[in-house]
């Protein structure tokens, strides 16, 4: 009987150890977290102006003044809940690196050497590819999808009645942080698939044979997940489309290093069956 109950505790101990340093971890991670909202809320209105600047950018495309631009809000709290969802948004993007570190520390015990090596790069790549993400709905395609909408506008004399774009910031802020999850999501395509090939899970053969179904699926995710424009949707399927032929590439590279390093060590046991 004593026995048994030694055997139990001994089993429960390291649960408790785990459990006690997965919440040490979440602690820091939301600290983190909650002093980059701090920072990011104390500067929301420098950060939404930032966020205007590609709006500006695509009144100039359009032919109008870009110091003509004007947000609004209809509601005596919603630039104040705007300025909390931005703070939140900057805050995650902020601490991402703080709390992915908390998450790689917690897991690298349990992973072996080897396997710790090939994890840390995904986990520098990934952030990278999402701020590549939002660089580009930034630079570009936050732009062109303002520049859409500008079109439809009727200005000037000539116009019997005058129709003028102006967005409220609770919604353009949903724009651009729709258009940067979007991006920034899809980008994590190489990592995603490059890590299901490592493991064996996919491989290049597979993944070219369901291009035609990948295909049709980026056309539809970005017809879901974007506003209701063929600007945001076509250039949301373009890359999602061309990342994953990245994908079948870096998959092929793998599966070749994988098998000369076989190769290798069957020339290896073979020498040494020799000897």
């Amino acid at each position: 009987m004593t026995t048994k109950d030694d055997d139990l505790e001994s089993s429960s101990a390291p649960l408790l150890d785990h459990l006690i340093e997965l919440r040490s971890r979440l602690i820091r991670a939301l600290i983190g977290f909650f002093v980059a909202f701090l920072i990011c809320f104390f500067f929301a209105r420098e950060l939404f102006n930032l966020l205007v600047i590609p709006f500006q950018w695509a009144t100039e495309w359009a032919g109008l003044d870009p110091k003509s631009v004007d947000l609004i809000y209809t509601a005596p709290q919603e630039f104040f809940f705007t300025q909390i969802k931005l703070g939140m948004f900057g805050g995650m993007v902020l601490a991402f690196p703080l709390i992915a570190n908390q998450v790689y520390k917690f897991v690298a015990p349990g992973l072996y050497k080897n396997e710790r090596a090939a994890f840390l790069p995904f986990l520098i790549a990934s952030p990278i590819l999402f701020l590549m993400g939002a660089a580009l709905v930034y630079f570009f395609f936050t732009p062109m999808v303002m520049w859409f909408f500008l079109s439809m506008q009727q200005v000037g004399p000539d116009q019997e009645i005058q129709i003028s774009l102006l967005p409220r910031v609770s919604e353009y802020l949903s724009l651009i942080m729709t258009l940067i999850f979007a991006f920034g999501l899809v980008f994590q395509l190489p990592v995603v698939t490059t890590l299901m090939a490592r493991v064996g899970m996919v491989t290049a053969a597979g993944l070219a044979d369901k291009r035609k179904y990948m295909i049709v699926a980026a056309f539809v995710v970005a017809a879901v997940i974007t506003p209701p424009d063929p600007v945001s949707q076509i250039g949301l399927a373009l890359p999602t489309i061309l990342l994953y032929e990245v994908s079948i590439w870096i998959a092929r590279r793998l599966e070749r290093k994988r098998e000369l390093e076989r190769i290798a060590r069957e020339k290896a046991e073979a020498a040494s069956s020799e000897v």
